[in-house]
């Protein structure tokens, strides 16, 4: 049997998993590879269900990574009402336009990307995302359900700042311990090189 669409697969999570809530995550690109996002309190359930449901059966992680997803900025124009001074000098209320910038926070994601070796198929991409990228940074380790991602989802923890929730033995498995930053945030900038001979700012 095909591996179904990952609209399926949410429709299968979504009654399978009961309050669970799935969205399709679309990819534009040409391999079209378009994921699942899980919300925090129903992930590891969703995930369980997937290794063991009888049609997916996707028992095997491949991949973890992370991605950074910086703040941005949305600029909008809205017309509001102001008191404006007309060519008599008298105010008069006018429509005006005016340009809104808006900061929209960011946030680091956990990628997982999943197969099946029993009905050889796969991948099926699922992401989990963090509140922001400054202090909520927990998601639901999948450890406890896939034994493969536990280096890797201490590679995100290393060089993203994602911590997982209930995971088995988290720590720093490239940088060393004491390290204050994540190297692969896109706002990293690179200490000097006495630091990173030393560990210690001279």
């Amino acid at each position: 049997m095909a591996l179904p669409s990952p609209e399926e697969i949410k429709t299968l999570i979504e009654a399978g998993v009961p309050g669970a809530s799935v969205r399709v995550i679309a990819n534009g690109s040409p391999s079209a590879q378009h994921s699942l996002l899980l919300d925090h309190e129903h992930a590891r359930a969703a995930a369980e269900f997937l290794r063991d449901h009888a049609e997916l059966r996707l028992d095997f992680c491949s991949l973890v990574t992370g991605v950074d997803w910086p703040d941005t900025e949305t600029t909008a124009k809205v017309k509001v009402k102001k008191m404006v001074a007309g060519p008599d000098g008298v105010e008069q209320e006018q429509e005006v336009e005016e340009t809104r910038k808006t900061k929209v926070p960011g946030y680091l994601e956990a990628v997982y990307h999943l197969f099946s070796m029993e009905k050889k198929h796969g991948p099926v991409v699922l992401r989990l995302r963090t509140v922001n990228r400054v202090d909520k940074l927990l998601l639901p380790s999948l450890t406890p359900v896939w034994r493969s991602a536990e280096f890797q989802e201490r590679e995100a923890f290393d060089l993203y700042g994602i911590v997982f929730d209930e995971h088995p033995d988290l720590r720093r498995i490239l940088m060393w311990e004491g390290f204050v930053d994540y190297p692969m945030r896109k706002d990293y900038v690179p200490p000097d090189d006495d630091i990173l001979v030393t560990g210690v700012k001279a």
